[in-house]
């Protein structure tokens, strides 16, 4: 799986834009682009602002259900795996659970003849 991430340059970037978007480097970063654009920018920032940070928004949200989808693959892939690993090791128990059954009452078949037979 995390070939498979590393070799997807889609996957990778945005790995990159989540990891940057969750950090306090890009709360730094908007506070002061969006501190200069209200006193520097434009007389009346607030509708292309208000643009911007909606368009902003849209993108990293679709960045995070894209975490969020791959985050969901990863766990669904493990639980296949643990499922199957389960139905093996049940499989191997139970077949040790009857050889054990069958050499169980073998030994008391024996016992049973050895105990009747005359000495």
């Amino acid at each position: 799986m995390r070939e498979h991430r590393a070799a997807d340059a889609q996957l990778r970037a945005a790995d990159a834009i989540t990891r940057f978007a969750g950090s306090m480097w890009f709360v730094y970063l908007h506070v002061g682009v969006f501190a200069g654009w209200m006193l520097l920018a434009e007389r009346s920032p607030w509708p292309t602002l208000t643009l911007v940070v909606s368009l902003e928004a849209i993108f990293l949200s679709t960045f995070v259900m894209i975490g969020q989808n791959r985050a969901s693959a990863f766990q669904q892939a493990k639980a296949d795996h643990d499922f199957l690993e389960q139905e093996v090791e049940l499989k191997t128990n139970t077949q040790l659970t009857r050889e054990i059954h069958l050499l169980t009452t073998e030994l008391h078949r024996r016992v049973v003849e050895e105990g009747a037979a005359p000495r």
